[in-house]
């Protein structure tokens, strides 16, 4: 069986989506239009139209980009005997701990679950997609942490995975609205301390 590889993407369309990735992470889908992105990027709105027909579809496709690169790393990372499950926990909060380090940016599909009633249906459907491809991934991790020595639970691994997963997208949250990114630094500490409770 072959497959074919995806088509390159132009300059074009890749400004498109980093433009319209980033509107979505610091104002919210709902708050940038297409004339947003022309002026961002000195272009008309017909470009973009081309490429997206509707803003639906550029939706899509931005989330599309980013999930696929949050699964190619986490299914790189997860498969590695070498890394401990703490360092591999450690990989999948860098993003997180990058995006406190702005002033605004959030992760792009907690940014849309903020307005989820909102969204157009494939858009609804893509961010729960997201949320529960990256619990299951959790879970993998923490039961691979507690049958190798390395965590001790305190409840199931799917709840506990809930738990650190919910903690990470609210600290994000709480930390642009107060700007103290020391919010997220100790969620992660305190996610480690009980980890390790134990061991």
């Amino acid at each position: 069986m072959t497959t074919t590889a995806p088509k390159p993407r132009s300059k074009t369309v890749e400004q498109i989506l980093d433009l319209a990735e980033t509107m979505i992470q610091t104002r919210g889908y709902s708050a940038f239009s297409y004339q947003d992105i022309a002026d961002g990027l000195g272009i008309r709105k017909a470009s973009i139209h081309y490429y997206f027909p509707s803003k639906a579809d550029l939706g899509a496709a931005v989330i599309d980009r980013y999930v696929a690169r949050f699964d190619e790393a986490l299914a790189a990372i997860g498969e590695d005997p070498e890394k401990s499950s703490l360092a591999v926990l450690d990989f999948y909060v860098e993003p997180y701990v990058g995006f406190a380090k702005t002033s605004d940016r959030i992760c792009l599909c907690g940014a849309l679950a903020g307005e989820i009633l909102a969204l157009p249906p494939p858009l609804r459907s893509r961010v729960d997609g997201f949320f529960q491809t990256h619990q299951d991934w959790l879970t993998r991790i923490l039961k691979r942490g507690a049958s190798r020595g390395e965590f001790v639970l305190a409840a199931p691994p799917a709840k506990v995975a809930r738990f650190i997963f919910s903690a990470l997208q609210g600290a994000l949250l709480v930390k642009r609205a107060t700007g103290d990114a020391s919010q997220l630094r100790d969620v992660i500490t305190v996610m480690k301390l009980q980890l390790a409770a134990g061991s």
